[in-house]
């Protein structure tokens, strides 16, 4: 049975877990999200690319059928790494692994961050929401950080 990362009979209550676990549960339901109900196009999709979408869907007549396999597969890795993210929070972070701290860096700016800082670069209209699991993710860091190993 997982516990809140300890191998010891007590299991620690660490806040970290906690976000880590719930940014885990996040990163799910995006990826449901993306696999299940994301339109191959979003409205700010045409206004970024500078087309309407009829001239779009004139000039690539198979686009959204293909962008819908695309997201697809990319529900599927974010769903995944969602779930490897409740692995690690329930095993790793409590115990303080070593090294568990630097691949959750990497880890959150190679999905959380990137995915935030791209939505701000397209001038998505869900920039704002969207930056809030990279904040999430930052604070789980700091925590983590600041809770002492026991």
């Amino acid at each position: 049975m997982l516990s809140f990362g300890s191998t010891s009979r007590q299991p620690h209550r660490r806040i970290s877990v906690l976000i880590f676990t719930v940014s885990g549960i996040w990163l799910i339901g995006l990826g449901l999200y993306f696999a299940l109900l994301r339109p191959a196009l979003l409205p700010e999709d045409p206004r970024y690319i500078g087309s309407s979408l009829a001239q779009i869907q004139a000039a690539l007549p198979g686009l959204e059928r293909w962008l819908s396999h695309v997201f697809v597969v990319m529900g599927g890795f974010m769903a995944a790494s969602g779930l490897l993210t409740i692995f690690l929070a329930l095993t790793a972070v409590g115990a303080r692994r070593k090294g568990i701290g630097i691949v959750l860096l990497l880890a959150g700016l190679a999905s959380v961050v990137t995915m935030s800082w791209t939505n701000f670069a397209i001038d998505s209209n869900f920039k704002w929401l969207l930056l809030a699991p990279a904040i999430l993710w930052f604070t789980g860091l700091v925590c983590y950080v600041l809770e002492r190993p026991t």
